[in-house]
């Protein structure tokens, strides 16, 4: 199911070695780790089963002030998050709202329109976008168009 604003990529990791190399690289681009939400073990607690589901909450002053400043409304969407999950195949996915999508949703004008170029070209989602022309993933193994490689 397409969701607007919404990428999903599949990762060649388990969902453990994709949240922790995606961590690993947010810490590593100077970004802040504000939480770890695991709804599997959520739901657990609650007698439910779900397969993994873990949400990765991050950002940085220096991209996200600039955007609400120009629309304080956007700080609803921030800090960003990615959410690595497992699919009923198997499959491992990372999820993330892009952040050109998220400029055009609040109306962010031409006052940001630098900034939201440069956080997507230091990968807002570090390790998942590199970038408007690079997008690679160094710890999925692969470019933007379909299934990542080790």
């Amino acid at each position: 199911m397409a969701v607007e604003g919404l990428t999903t990529i599949r990762s060649s990791y388990g969902p453990k070695d994709t949240m922790n190399k995606s961590e690993a690289a947010v810490k590593a681009r100077g970004m802040t780790v504000f939480a770890h939400v695991d709804h599997a073990a959520g739901a657990a607690a609650a007698g439910l089963t779900l397969r993994p589901t873990e949400l990765l909450i991050f950002g940085n002053a220096r991209g996200g002030t600039p955007l609400m400043q120009a629309n304080q409304a956007i700080g609803v969407d921030l800090p960003l998050r990615a959410l690595v999950w497992q699919d009923a195949a198997g499959d491992t996915w990372v999820s993330y709202n892009d952040p050109a999508w998220l400029a055009k949703r609040y109306g962010l004008g031409p006052e940001v329109q630098g900034t939201v170029p440069g956080i997507t070209a230091q990968g807002t989602v570090p390790g998942i976008t590199g970038g408007a022309s690079a997008l690679s993933r160094p710890w999925l193994g692969g470019t933007r168009s379909g299934a990542l490689s080790k």
